[in-house]
């Protein structure tokens, strides 16, 4: 397998139209790395770029050290998987899988030798002989995998490969094309916008948007401790609330201060926010990390009404409302809820998440909290 790096990529489209601005990863050997943003971010664009398939602009792109910048597709060793498979409907299985070994005129017994085992590991051995029309849309994304791994490429890269596929069968696949990529011991690129794929299959994060990195680290840093509001909006299922606060000082302690509630913040947050007294900044607290209480709490309540109740089953997602503000709330029990009534909420401080109101990006040294 392979190291990926690409150093101070840019894609500049006719007209000025930055599509790709200074990007800038590496992707280790065996890795599998998953760049997720919303569309027309640039994520596919740099895929592309990583394969030949899309000109580089400015910047250098290198495969296992060697700069493969003006080296055609077919000569970097790499395998793409689409999202729309791209199979021959006249093929078989056997044929789609073998087509691209029999271009490169490798032995006929060498082919069936990596088709066959390939199509064990996949469990589509049992239809070799069919066509690709008479599959399933999960059967030919395999078919579309397979074909990839026959050909001992040194990276996977892959584009929104799920995308078409019913939500059942992309979680099946999801788990498929993780414990393949822990099976080849492969380095892979998988770009997607569904950041639930992303944080249940990366090994590391990348996240974009308008053509920039935001941030890129392991999945959970990247949820734990996002750097910027889009981070912090992005990644998590349902997203994070933001509330507008201002920072306040209250009878020696420091306060964040909203006309429909009071919160404090714990003791290593404080230092942080010291420099923003009198300042309005956004107060991030997922769902999750919003504890109810039958009664309003002396301390860091917030009363809210319910405006919509989403049962679904293992846990119940809540639409509330302050006087001034809306959020989420998610609970993990069975509890009589009612639109038009009001509870209170408790959040988890040292959970909370703090944004500057103009530039978004977070507020809080990340550092010493890591530690924690």
């Amino acid at each position: 397998m392979a190291r990926v790096e690409l150093k101070s990529v840019y894609k500049v489209y006719e007209g000025g139209v930055r599509a790709v601005n200074d990007v800038n990863f590496v992707v280790e050997d065996k890795e599998f790395v998953v760049l997720v943003g919303p569309s027309g971010c640039g994520k596919s664009t740099t895929l592309r770029m990583i394969a030949g398939l899309e000109d580089i602009t400015k910047g250098e792109l290198y495969i296992d050290g060697e700069l493969v910048n003006h080296i055609p597709p077919k000569d970097r060793n790499i395998a793409m998987v689409f999202q729309n498979y791209a199979l021959y409907p006249h093929m078989s299985v056997y044929d789609n899988m073998a087509f691209g070994l029999q271009m490169r005129k490798v032995e006929k017994q060498e082919i069936y030798r990596r088709v066959q085992g390939v199509s064990k590991i996949l469990d589509v051995a049992q239809y070799l002989h069919r066509k690709s029309t008479a599959l399933s849309g999960g059967q030919r994304q395999r078919v579309a995998v397979g074909r990839s791994i026959v050909r001992n490429p040194k990276v996977f890269l892959f584009d929104e490969p799920l995308s078409n596929l019913d939500a059942k069968l992309r979680v099946q696949m999801r788990t498929e094309l993780s414990n393949l990529h822990i099976r080849l011991d492969a380095t892979m690129i998988y770009v997607t916008h569904d950041q639930v794929e992303a944080m249940t299959m990366a090994n590391k994060i990348i996240v974009m948007k308008d053509g920039v990195i935001q941030q890129m680290g392991p999945p959970l840093d990247l949820y734990d401790f996002p750097e910027n509001k889009f981070v912090a909006s992005f990644l998590g299922s349902p997203p994070m609330n933001f509330l507008d606060v201002t920072v306040k000082e209250k009878n020696g302690k420091l306060v964040l201060y909203n006309t429909s509630f009071e919160l404090v913040p714990p003791p290593e947050h404080v230092k942080d926010l010291q420099k923003f007294i009198d300042r309005e900044i956004i107060f991030g607290i997922r769902p999750e990390d919003l504890v109810f209480s039958k009664r309003p709490q002396l301390d860091n309540n917030i009363g809210a009404k319910i405006t919509l109740i989403e049962p679904l089953g293992a846990e119940t997602h809540l639409w509330l409302t302050t006087t001034t503000q809306s959020l989420l709330a998610k609970a993990t029990f069975r509890y009589n809820f009612r639109i038009g009534n009001t509870i209170n909420l408790a959040p988890n401080m040292n959970r909370a998440r703090y944004f500057d109101k103009e530039t978004e990006f977070s507020l809080l040294e990340y550092s010493e909290l890591k530690e924690k």
